[in-house]
């Protein structure tokens, strides 16, 4: 009876495990590379909100009308134009439009809502990029260097494992966009050895007021 209680227990673990990640996957629909003309030697990524809305770093960008984005989404890259545009200093934003009416019903039927909730130390959230996603928590800020602690308040932990610039931060329960990734905080001993140790993520309480009225839904 024992052993076979343990193996009832693994096999509802392996069960849950199992309908946790093909949860996770799901955002991936919604994520997207955002490609440069001409192509960037590195990956951008981006997030599709909706109504053929794409939100990602400013940095990512650039300046939408030297660098000519568009948008690498269902299997399709679509030309996008800047809605409006961040700074990589003060609103690490830039909000994308593509044509709508290009993509396949399933994309033009979705929506990304944006947290409501702020995020909270320890909280488990998703990183989600085309290719995967990867599972991560919210780092208690008073953990980073004292200089940068209320510049970049909201943090993640796993740096190695999950998306880079653009990426979508999602709370794992809700499965709402809680941010997106911006740059990685290193900490440096000496000239020579640096260690990365959080990456931090714009919140969506920002994303909010930086989403002009007219195209928030």
């Amino acid at each position: 009876m024992r052993l076979s209680g343990i193996v009832f227990a693994l096999t509802l673990a392996a069960c849950g495990n199992a309908l946790a990640q093909s949860t996770d996957d799901s955002l991936r629909i919604y994520a997207v590379n955002i490609i440069q003309d001409p192509p960037q030697s590195w990956t951008g990524y981006g997030i599709y909100l909706g109504k053929g809305l794409v939100l990602t770093a400013a940095h990512v960008v650039g300046s939408a009308a030297r660098t000519k984005p568009s948008v690498r989404i269902a299997g399709m890259d679509l030309p996008a134009h800047a809605i409006k545009e961040g700074n990589f200093e003060r609103v690490d934003l830039t909000l994308l439009a593509i044509d709508e009416q290009k993509l396949p019903v399933y994309l033009q039927m979705r929506r990304m809502s944006l947290c409501e909730n702020q995020p909270w130390a320890g909280e488990p959230v998703i990183v989600a990029i085309p290719e995967g996603t990867a599972r991560s928590q919210i780092m208690l800020p008073a953990l980073l260097p004292a200089k940068v602690q209320k510049r970049f308040p909201t943090v993640i932990r796993d740096v190695a494992t999950t998306g880079n610039s653009g990426s979508g931060v999602f709370d794992a329960g809700q499965k709402c966009l809680l941010g997106i990734m911006s740059r990685k905080i290193t900490v440096r001993s000496n000239i020579a050895d640096e260690k990365d140790i959080a990456k931090y993520f714009v919140p969506a309480s920002t994303i909010r007021a930086f989403i002009p009225t007219e195209y928030r839904f």
